[in-house]
């Protein structure tokens, strides 16, 4: 729970408070003393009678009540501390700097437990522990540096890591970007990132609030609050940028279905942040930069002209929009051919607009306002504008924060002559704008802005479902692989189509089973999980011989428990799988199917439950989409009863935490026909 006592207290106190301000409880009260907290500010150290200027308490019994306090003491005394602050002296927000807690060993974590506890009877914030602090209007309450002066035109940034919050502030500060409030929430005993954006969310003003939320997850503890406050939020009109680091790879655990072997936890949160509407980031310098972007005016499409002095930078930047698929479109007619005459000979229009080595202030005006009024088929302009170090660039910056303060367009400056032009690019960003020094870097932000679509939104239940029936044939299952009738149960009540199955375990069976099912058909040997890899799969049997032989042969296979046969259905094999990843949920997968879900690997995820448009939108996010939609004389599938087969999948699996794996591979369509050939279920109940 996050309180006014947190965001915006009346008094501070800071327990460890010292003179030295290369310690922490030093330098916190020094960052506060000096920024822009005008309550009362209070310090408690034992040893001292006065602090930095200020008096200060030897004991807790002297303080006066205080709303907010500061903890940088050893770990073993927070709990006498923090009990005796919250019932003596009326505290309800902590923010424990220290270190020592759960991250260290099983007695740090029994003290993070403890006070934990406390703050809960209490109704007090906590922010940590072993975390750098906060940072909101009101103050500056960190022992670290940088102190970035806080703008409400800012992003607001939560980060699980203290010293990595210190370097992608660094790393943002260094291109001018803004911030609003800085929570570095540590241990996260009780507020985590996702409690912060909750508030965030719900305190949210479309006049006053930040639009911009950069986040740094090294957990995600609840990726269902996560996805609500963040879709919330994006829906009020923000964006939306976050790493998530220390995912696992697949390979490091065992599993035993094809969606086990290619699934990871990194897959489910590709599919959260993807199902959000996060843009999602893997370094420091790629999320400052996507933020710096979002900080500008919106991109309504995805035209953009570039204008330069220098060729290289321009084609660089256009192939790596071209990479996204974003524009450089090509610039021509009278429009065109009146800027040239404004500009020096050589020059160039076509986009890249060309000013050469020579360009100057004035006709980098004239590019931009012919973009901006003439060119109607551009959405925003990119300026790539340098020094060799002749002349000061000056009167040129000058140009382009005007011109930045007057267009519709959103204009990117690229100032990469950091250190010929320092001078110019520091008297450019005082003026609260930003640079990007890389256009590579930018143009990789622009496109990932481009490629994320806005939050999925609510996925409705198909007719002809029968969740109820579904669950209780799972709860009444014992973990381990459903037997094939039970799965067949499972689909006909979920309403996905499947292909006749016939299972015979004796011979005397075996032709009238055959004669149902008709010949040609395949025969499945029942009980081995990988059955191709033991020679139990069998395709085009037409006639009793081969039939019998098979039967005989795949009774040998150890673990056999008999045969499945089914009519031979010919189109194009698909695949659709899922795997529970623990507080995420189910993780679909779905590609082409048979041995080519392994080989090619072409495979699209999303997270339970789905809608019809987050499906279609896997769908044609693989590298054969086109295969589906039919090539080359072969006949496609019905792509819409393809989106319905995973979207009535991924309700029997929201609704089903028991599934821990389940494979349809392959689904076989033709045309408008779409039947599941081979299913595997696995239950694990938790």
């Amino acid at each position: 729970m996050i309180n006014r006592q947190l965001i915006n207290p009346e008094s501070i106190v800071v327990v460890g408070a010292s003179n030295n301000i290369s310690k922490p409880g030093g330098k916190l009260l020094h960052n506060i003393r000096t920024g822009t907290f005008r309550g009362s500010l209070y310090s408690l150290n034992p040893k001292e009678d006065e602090i930095q200027g200020l008096p200060s308490y030897r004991e807790l019994s002297a303080l006066p009540p205080t709303e907010l306090a500061f903890l940088a003491v050893p770990a073993v005394l927070c709990t006498a501390v923090l009990r005796e602050l919250a019932e003596t002296k009326g505290t309800r927000a902590f923010v424990i700097v220290s270190a020592g807690f759960s991250e260290e060993n099983s007695e740090g974590a029994k003290i993070e437990k403890e006070i934990t506890e406390i703050c809960h009877q209490y109704n007090a914030a906590l922010i940590g522990p072993n975390c750098i602090g906060v940072m909101t209007p009101a103050y500056q309450g960190v022992f670290t540096l940088p102190i970035p002066k806080l703008d409400p035109r800012g992003c607001d940034f939560i980060s699980g890591s203290g010293a990595t919050a210190v370097f992608i502030m660094e790393s943002g500060l260094q291109k001018g970007l803004r911030f609003n409030h800085v929570f570095s929430v540590g241990n996260s005993a009780q507020l985590g990132v996702e409690d912060v954006l909750e508030y965030l969310d719900e305190t949210h003003d479309a006049e006053q609030s930040s639009k911009v939320k950069m986040l740094y997850f090294e957990t995600i503890k609840d990726s269902g609050r996560l996805l609500r406050h963040a879709t919330s939020l994006i829906g009020k009109g923000c964006q939306i940028a976050a790493i998530k680091a220390g995912t696992t790879d697949a390979g490091s655990r065992a599993a035993s279905s094809h969606t086990g072997a290619m699934s990871s936890s990194d897959t489910a949160v590709d599919a959260l942040f993807r199902k959000a509407g996060i843009v999602r980031c893997y370094g420091r310098e790629e999320l400052t930069t996507v933020a710096s972007v979002m900080l500008h005016p919106p991109l309504k499409g995805k035209n953009l002209a570039i204008i330069t002095h220098a060729g290289g930078p321009a084609v660089m930047l256009t192939d790596q929009l071209a990479k996204g698929n974003m524009d450089v479109p090509h610039l021509k007619g009278p429009k065109a051919d009146e800027l040239l005459t404004h500009l020096f000979p050589g020059s160039s229009v076509a986009n890249p607009i060309d000013l050469l080595a020579t360009g100057n202030a004035e006709q980098l005006g004239k590019c931009i306002d012919y973009c901006e009024y003439h060119f109607k088929e551009i959405d925003g302009i990119v300026v790539i504008f340098g020094t060799p170090g002749l002349a000061p660039v000056f009167d040129v910056y000058d140009v382009l924060f005007q011109k930045m303060q007057e267009c519709s367009k959103p204009i990117y400056p690229v100032l990469p002559s950091l250190t010929t032009a320092a001078e110019e690019v520091k008297a450019f960003l005082s003026r609260g704008t930003i640079n990007f020094p890389d256009e590579v870097q930018l143009g990789e932000a622009l496109t990932m802005l481009y490629g994320t679509e806005a939050p999925a939104g609510e996925a409705s239940i198909p007719e002809g479902m029968d969740l109820s029936a579904i669950k209780k044939l799972i709860d009444a299952s014992e973990d381990g692989y459903l037997t094939p009738d039970v799965i067949q149960l499972i689909l006909d009540a979920a309403g996905i189509s499947r292909v006749k199955e016939l299972v015979a375990t004796e011979e005397t069976l075996l032709y009238q089973l055959a004669n149902q099912c008709a010949y040609p058909l395949v025969m499945k040997v029942m009980g081995p999980v990988h059955k191709s890899d033991v020679g139990g799969v069998v395709l085009g049997i037409d006639n009793d011989i081969d039939l019998m032989e098979n039967f005989q042969r795949m009774l040998k296979i150890e673990g056999a428990t008999g045969v499945i046969l089914q009519p031979m259905l010919e189109g194009i094999e698909l695949f659709a799988g899922a795997l529970y990843e623990p507080g995420f949920g189910h993780t679909i997968l779905c590609g082409l199917g048979g041995i080519y879900v392994e080989v090619l690997k072409d495979m699209a995820s999303g997270l339970a439950p789905l809608s019809m448009k987050e499906a279609g939108g896997m769908i044609r996010s693989l590298k054969g989409y086109k295969m589906l939609e039919g090539m080359r004389g072969q006949e496609g599938i019905n792509i819409r009863a393809f989106e319905e087969v995973l979207v009535r999948l991924s309700f029997v699996l929201s609704n089903n935490d028991s599934i821990a794996e389940l494979d349809l591979n392959p689904l076989m369509g033709r045309g408008d026909e779409l039947h599941v050939v081979d299913s595997r279920i696995r239950i694990e109940k938790k």
